[in-house]
């Protein structure tokens, strides 16, 4: 699929980044985007949780290949969809302080930002590690979370 963004039909507020729960390096980036978004515009969701699958397949994306890794980082905005360098970039411009400045970037070519981006993300697990499983959200950050909140959903349904 190409980096190009496409529409998206989701019932879910504000930007998504849905994330590879199991890489070591996706889950620091989550823990580094949080206190970074003071104003909580972000949610957020593995890319193997149900909650990241019914949001691919509300873009009518098939998850990823079970003998592949899934993508690093996803992020789901503004009705689109954004991969690699640009969903990267993006996130840093909806960051607090300084971080915006770093979507200047974008300006550069999208297959050179890629050929980077690919890089880590080819090596991420070699690099990083990985887990055997999502780790949870801490409970005061659980509400960012497509899950905890699908969880939450579920034991107040009647």
């Amino acid at each position: 699929m190409n980096d190009a963004a496409r529409p998206a039909d989701l019932s879910y507020e504000g930007p998504i980044v849905l994330f590879d729960g199991v890489c070591n390096l996706c889950a620091g980036t989550v823990r580094f985007i949080i206190p970074r978004d003071r104003r909580g515009r972000f949610r957020f969701a593995s890319l193997q949780s149900e909650a990241g699958r019914r949001v691919l397949l509300g873009l009518g994306a098939e998850g990823p290949d079970p003998d592949e890794p899934p993508q690093s980082l996803v992020l789901v905005a503004n009705g689109r969809v954004y991969r690699r360098s640009r969903a990267a970039l993006r996130i840093a411009a909806g960051l607090d302080r300084g971080w915006p400045l770093v979507a200047v970037f974008l300006v550069v070519p999208a297959p050179l930002r890629d050929l980077a981006y690919r890089f880590v993300a080819r090596n991420r697990y070699r690099w990083f590690g990985r887990k055997t499983a999502c780790e949870l959200p801490q409970t005061g950050e659980s509400w960012r979370f497509l899950d905890a909140e699908d969880a939450r959903n579920a034991r107040h349904a009647p």
